[in-house]
């Protein structure tokens, strides 16, 4: 999206930050974040790092970087579940449907406590109880929102064999060539 000549420069002045993911560059985007939330600003993060793969379209295992900026600054995270919006935009769909209107639904729950992790080693355990909590918390809310209860397994794309940074049918984005997003 920050290539795109005008959406480019209205995410860049929104002073989001560009993950690249699968390079070596990706983690500059940690330390982005990091920055911003020592400047004081709220920076929100998609913990899956994309759209889910979940059939049923339920939070699935995600990326340790939320937790990381968390336990490395000590900020707190307030979860929020979102359900609403497959229904203008179905994932990896062209098509929009505007009518008939739909309804979205957001829920932000109460920050998720890390508190007890802030001293430990920031290692593979440490990270991925803390993203645990924050995707059980987000799970939790989005119950609510659907009124139904998730799936006791968080679905893993890695196991299911499905690319992670793809679409999960393999096809190709509009305009893609080679395997490169454009």
């Amino acid at each position: 999206m920050f290539k795109i000549p005008v959406i480019g420069r209205l995410v860049t002045a929104a002073q989001q930050i560009e993950v690249q993911r699968g390079t070596s560059h990706a983690a500059e985007a940690l330390s982005a974040a990091v920055a911003a939330v020592g400047d004081g600003k709220c920076v929100p993060i998609f913990p899956e790092g994309t759209l889910t793969r979940d059939p049923q379209m339920w939070p699935m295992t995600a990326k340790t970087g939320a937790a990381r900026v968390a336990l490395t600054t000590r900020c707190p995270v307030v979860p929020v579940a979102q359900w609403g919006p497959q229904e203008i935009m179905a994932p990896y769909a062209r098509k929009i449907s505007l009518f008939p209107r739909k309804t979205m639904r957001m829920l932000a729950g109460p920050p998720v406590d890390l508190s007890d992790l802030y001293d430990r080693p920031l290692n593979t355990a440490t990270l991925r109880d803390a993203t645990d909590r924050i995707m059980d918390a987000i799970t939790r809310q989005l119950e609510t929102i659907r009124g139904e209860q998730a799936p006791a397994t968080r679905f893993d794309s890695r196991s299911a064999g499905i690319p992670s940074t793809s679409r999960p049918d393999g096809a190709k984005p509009r305009g893609a060539t080679d395997g490169q997003t454009p």
